[in-house]
């Protein structure tokens, strides 16, 4: 279950780095709403996660998952370069994240 926790701060970690683009410097009211609570849930999550995770596992997976998910929306979103080395760097990261949830004991 911990993983599961912890897939799903990573994901409202996604929201809350997505969310700063859309608060323009949290000048405007509802995305800054947004922001700070996808915030506050990620990170309580990431905590609800390390009582059973090694915390190295878990930070580098919750930033892994963000990473990998900004980057992704980035593309979609906002047109951010779609090169093939900067696809295959997501895809390590992407492998990275999978590589410690097969060795890890939890």
């Amino acid at each position: 279950m911990a993983w599961a926790i912890l897939f799903v701060a990573g994901l409202f970690e996604v929201g809350w780095a997505i969310g700063l683009k859309y608060t323009h410097g949290f000048t405007r009211l509802w995305p800054s709403v947004g922001t700070l609570t996808a915030m506050t849930v990620s990170v309580l999550l990431l905590a609800i996660a390390m009582k059973q995770l090694p915390v190295g596992t878990a930070y580098a997976v919750w930033t892994g998952v963000g990473a990998v998910g900004t980057a992704v929306l980035g593309i979609v979103l906002f047109g951010d370069s779609a090169s093939l080395p900067r696809l295959i760097c997501l895809a390590l990261i992407a492998a990275g994240i999978v590589g410690l949830k097969i060795v890890s004991s939890s």
